[in-house]
């Protein structure tokens, strides 16, 4: 399939490429990287071979003067020698063109250590560098850098040494690559992290680099360099992946920060890094921008606080423009085994990771609002990561907070977690061709986070292991979650959680949760119907969201005005008691609950739980579906509603219905599952039948849920 698809779709572009590499090459064995663009410009076009390959495998040497990395004024060298090696399939392409090298392109190389980092000859490295000795990457950077080459760190970002001096060396009998005589230099970050900015630039050691190259992709031209046929290679691990089509999770949860200091209105912007792993057996489409056909990361913050034991409510409290995903690397964090393709494609079984300084660059995320988030489609034109037309301050786009949502010593006890989601169209587009492996159900990942700072900078730090496949709704302690679908294989799901606690002096708390993971239609209603019809009090009634970010020019929303903060009106009659926010033809960025985003709404009563349904009203399109929940019954007490804000104006309520509901599974006790009884119908009216799921509070999601065919 990869194969037919490439020999289609590519072959113009190699055409392109065989005009700027058909000419015979001056025979040089050694080429300066000053030299390398340069020689690899051709005068004239002519029959020859042209390969693009990548590492097999291969090994690096780091020499290091310690006494000149930690700033000693000896003048005697303190040596010390790192080996690595480098990962299998590392997505470092080079192109060759009748077994000449004509240079790198960018990518980069995993570097293992072939010593316990704890080993006397690293204990005397600088904590930076030692604390990031696993996930080291040689990286060729793009020729605006300044460098050709740089010594990164693979998850964050963070640049150790930029590299200089070196030559390419390439065998094409044994198709060997050899870089030599590389210089590195402290690079700026990391001088202003040893608190020595004056040594940036400063020469502390050498690296030498040796790797057996792959073709990964083979182009035949003829005499006027057009291309007569072309190929890709197989690899060493073809399809590692373990389920049918692309699948892309969230793998890991890199560095979580606040990218610049200081707050706006009292809101900071953070950002959270993502390492993405595809569990497929199709290399995803990870074209970069202009092209659509690439993920959009989302990235959140939710806070569980209140009650006697900080479980109370489970509220999100912060929300992020997306990341526009580029250049796929070829790296194996989940451990299935890539298959080393990357670049416009992330390989089977391979992951690619984005730390916070990328995903929280303001340049290179765009408004959620111009993308679907089931089909993961968004136009080409107008631009959707247009930034002309607005300035940025240091929360512009990140994930938006409020420093009083933060604050340690206001928010005692609370637990938080962040979460990243990848909506990734060639998903959906497999799915239609491909039905019953349809994968875009499984894309969000969370977190635990510790708080510390304040009050207008914080710090934060992970606590435990990634949650792959999971909402953060689902790290929400006691409550029951169910999982709503109203058209499925049309688009995406949504999540009602529900908790009741008390009574705590005769008084009960009903707290709900409404998380629009992937439904592109939007909620715009939420009807909690009474288990009976005598009247009932509620009191302290609330609701909550996550701010919303400001309108800018060409963020995709109605006339550029940002989408509503406007609070969702509350009614209550003798049957229900309903939240709702404008319809979308009252106001197309009315705040509706859209992709992922989470909503609370909340009241006191002093009459018991029981069983009943919920009524989720949509935004776009759709009739409401229901979905089983608890609320008060029974109740002698005067029929008034005591809202802990100003009573809005009453609007028309959602009409309950009699529509199937979900079945709701216990929590993670040992308890058994809730045995579904029938719901009285609140009118005759019958609405279509909704598909829905049960899910406990967590589950392992160790496969895609299952979808019917569209």
């Amino acid at each position: 399939m990869l194969k037919k698809t490439f020999i289609a779709l590519a072959l113009p572009l190699l055409s392109v490429l065989a005009i700027s590499i058909a000419a015979p090459l001056r025979g040089v064995s050694a080429q300066p990287a000053s030299q390398m663009a340069h020689s690899a410009v051709a005068t004239a076009a002519g029959t020859g071979t042209s390969q693009k390959m990548i590492v097999k495998n291969g090994s690096v040497t780091i020499d290091l003067d310690i006494n000149g990395l930690n700033g000693s004024t000896s003048l005697v060298a303190r040596p010390v020698t790192l080996q690595f090696e480098v990962g299998a399939n590392s997505f470092f392409p080079i192109l060759v063109f009748n077994d000449l090298l004509r240079g790198p392109e960018p990518g980069s190389m995993a570097l293992i250590p072939q010593a316990a980092v704890n080993a006397p000859s690293y204990s005397n490295l600088p904590a930076e560098l030692g604390a990031s000795l696993k996930q080291l990457h040689i990286e060729k950077l793009s020729s605006n850098k300044g460098y050709d080459l740089a010594v990164r760190d693979g998850k964050t970002g963070f640049t150790f040494f930029n590299i200089e001096g070196h030559q390419y060396n390439y065998d094409a009998a044994a198709q060997s690559l050899a870089i030599t005589n590389g210089r590195l230099l402290v690079s700026k970050e990391f001088a202003s992290a040893l608190g020595r900015p004056l040594d940036a630039g400063a020469i502390v050691g050498k690296i030498s680099v040796g790797a057996t190259m792959q073709p990964i992709e083979i182009a035949h031209l003829d005499e006027n360099g057009d291309v007569k046929s072309a190929s890709l290679p197989a690899l060493n691990q073809p399809s590692v992946g373990t389920v049918p089509g692309p699948d892309v999770i969230v793998g890991e949860l890199l560095d979580f920060v606040q990218m610049e200091p200081g707050e706006v209105d009292g809101r900071v912007g953070l950002a959270l890094g993502t390492d993405a792993c595809n569990k497929g057996t199709e290399n995803v489409e990870w074209f970069a921008l202009p092209d659509n056909r690439h993920p959009f990361i989302p990235q959140n913050l939710y806070r569980m606080s209140s009650g006697a034991d900080n479980a109370e409510r489970f509220e999100q409290i912060g929300q992020s423009w997306g990341k526009h995903a580029f250049a796929a690397a070829s790296s194996n964090t989940c451990g299935f085994g890539c298959n080393g393709v990357g670049g416009d494609h992330l390989g089977s079984g391979c992951s690619d990771a984005y730390g916070a300084g990328l995903n929280g660059a303001q340049d290179l995320i765009g408004s959620r609002a111009w993308v679907n988030p089931f089909t993961g489609f968004f136009a080409q034109n107008p631009d959707p990561n247009d930034h002309t037309g607005h300035v940025h301050d240091v929360t512009s786009h990140r994930i938006l907070v409020e420093t009083n949502d933060l604050i340690p010593a206001q928010n005692q006890g609370a637990t938080y977690f962040a979460e990243a989601q990848y909506v990734v169209p060639h998903e959906y587009t497999w799915c239609q061709s491909h039905p019953g492996q349809c994968n875009m159900y499984n894309n969000a990942s969370y977190q635990q986070q510790s708080v510390s700072g304040g009050p207008t900078n914080f710090n934060f730090s992970p606590i435990g292991s990634t949650v792959r496949e999971q909402p953060a709704i689902m790290a929400w302690t006691g409550a029951l979650v169910n999982e709503g679908e109203p058209d499925p294989g049309n688009d995406g799901i949504f999540f009602v959680g529900y908790k009741v606690t008390g009574p705590n002096a005769g008084v009960y708390h009903y707290e709900y949760a409404i998380y629009n993971q992937n439904l592109d239609r939007a909620i715009q209603s939420f009807e909690v119907v009474y288990p009976l019809f005598p009247p009932i009090v509620l009191n302290n009634v609330g609701f909550h969201a996550p701010p919303q970010h400001p309108g800018f020019a060409n963020d995709g929303t109605q006339g550029d005005g940002g989408y509503s903060s406007d609070p969702w009106v509350f009614t209550t009659s003798f049957t229900s008691a309903t939240w709702n926010c404008e319809t979308f033809a009252q106001n197309q960025n009315a705040n509706a609950i859209r992709f992922g985003t989470l909503y609370n709404f909340r009241f006191d009563s002093t009459a018991p739980p029981a069983e009943t349904t919920a009524n989720i009203g949509f935004f776009k399109t759709g009739s409401p579906i229901s979905v089983k929940v608890q609320a008060p019954a029974q109740s002698d007490a005067t029929p008034t509603v005591t809202p802990s804000a100003t009573p809005p104006t009453p609007t028309p309520t959602v009409t309950p219905t009699a529509t199937p509901t979900l079945t709701p599974t216990v929590t993670p006790t040992a308890t058994p599952t809730i045995t579904p009884t029938p719901t009285p119908p609140a009118t005759p009216t019958a609405t279509p039948t909704a598909t829905a799921t049960p899910r406990a509070v967590p589950r392992p999601r160790p496969t895609p849920h299952p979808r019917p065919s569209p």
